[in-house]
């Protein structure tokens, strides 16, 4: 798999919504890489795309998630891969981008089949594991072995970051290292 670079990669955000959100194995953390993710981009100016899954049902998105997804584009969906969107593959080509990193819930459902979607597109993937989960560890487990048997890289916040980052000379190495404390 080749380095992700910032010029080259999208940050999405799977599904973190209503009550689904809350019922997540290990929920604080989550929603602790998921924060820290959110704002690295921001300061890496990385684009985010966030997806939610049939709002009117599941719920919006969880509000300290929202508040840091800012001008982020936004896709709302039925299908369970955020690829299945209306136009997402359509904005990711014309984005130029050609590497995701993704995050969000639930990791053997809506994670993997988006991941699964990318992969066949010819998208480079990176999961970061302590910002995806499921409602029962086993199934998070599983879904990231499957993804990574089918070709995705998995990953920690500080693996993508540093990655991203590649020197302590960055100009947001500071920053981001603050973040990861």
């Amino acid at each position: 798999m080749n380095r992700f670079e910032i010029e080259k990669c999208a940050l999405l955000v799977i599904d973190v919504q209503g009550r689904l959100a809350e019922l997540m194995h290990q929920k604080e953390d989550l929603f602790d890489h998921l924060k820290i993710m959110l704002k690295a981009a921001a300061l890496l100016e990385i684009p985010i795309h966030w997806f939610e899954q049939y709002p009117k049902g599941l719920g919006g998105t969880k509000d300290s998630i929202k508040a840091l997804l800012g001008d982020a584009e936004y896709f709302e969906k039925m299908t369970f891969s955020g690829c299945g969107a209306d136009g997402y593959l359509d904005a990711l080509k014309a984005s130029g981008k050609t590497q995701c990193i993704i995050t969000g819930i639930e990791t053997h459902v809506c994670v993997y089949q988006t991941t699964l979607d990318l992969l066949a597109n010819n998208y480079q993937v990176k999961l970061n594991q302590q910002a995806v989960s499921s409602r029962l560890a086993s199934n998070k487990a599983l879904g990231l072995s499957n993804m990574q048997q089918a070709g995705a890289e998995i990953a920690s916040t500080e693996m993508i970051l540093f990655e991203l980052m590649h020197s302590a000379e960055h100009p947001q190495f500071k920053a981001i290292s603050k973040l990861l404390k």
